[in-house]
């Protein structure tokens, strides 16, 4: 007897602007995930994530009802009051501070995906589903951002570019064989770099799901404001 289809991944959306709204809500539906609520009010969606529980909430960074940082606000108190819902931040800004504030202390199940991304429907859905799960979806350009030299660590210094690299595509949520295709690499030597950044960061004694994640926020952490 066959064991029972997994439910689809439930999801509640945020974003002021009815177009792009009706969009995601659309690609999303079409991947195979379930939208079980939209609104274009972050304070309206706090309140569907507390009577909804999804899996994962999609919300843009600046809404009503002061159209200011509104959904950035509600994402950090999702996470802080629905500690497994993933959260993923659609947004026009490309400023990785609002990722380094939802990312926090705990950067599992966390998004940050700049709008031109929807219109990749496969990689938009499975970067949602990943969050969703747990995993991680940094967008390429903010992640290039963050791992822009400033003050280096010690620790920090230690990392070859390759492994900085390695690192960068870590933070986008890919696994050895999606790195080894974007550094056109084998996935050996992937896991060359990756056993290497982990001794060099001392993370090498955790968990491996967990230590992808800690390597991440390390960097994020040492770069400051």
């Amino acid at each position: 007897m066959s064991s029972p289809a997994p439910s689809p991944v439930r999801v509640a959306v945020g974003e002021d602007d009815v177009l792009l709204r009706e969009g995601v809500t659309r690609v999303l539906l079409g991947a195979g995930l379930d939208v079980v609520a939209s609104t274009g009010d972050a304070t309206k969606l706090l309140a569907m994530a507390l009577v909804f529980r999804p899996d994962v909430v999609v919300v843009d960074v600046r809404m009503p009802p002061h159209h200011g940082d509104d959904g950035l606000r509600t994402a950090i108190e999702v996470r802080k009051r629905l500690p497994g819902t993933g959260v993923v931040l659609l947004t026009q800004y490309c400023e990785p501070e609002f990722a380094i504030d939802l990312i926090g202390d705990r950067p599992q199940g966390v998004g940050y995906l700049l709008k031109e991304r929807v219109g990749d429907v496969d990689d938009f859905a499975a970067a949602v589903r990943r969050v969703a799960h747990g995993g991680s979806a940094l967008d390429p350009e903010v992640v290039t951002r963050m791992l822009r030299p400033r003050t280096v660590p010690s620790e920090l210094a230690d990392l070859t570019d390759r492994e900085r690299s390695v690192l960068a595509c870590m933070a986008e949520g890919l696994s050895n064989r999606g790195i080894a295709r974007a550094l056109l690499i084998s996935e050996a030597v992937v896991e060359k770099h990756v056993t290497a950044m982990f001794r060099k960061l001392g993370l090498a004694q955790q968990t491996d799901g967990h230590r992808r994640v800690q390597a991440v926020l390390r960097y994020l952490a040492a770069q400051g404001p």
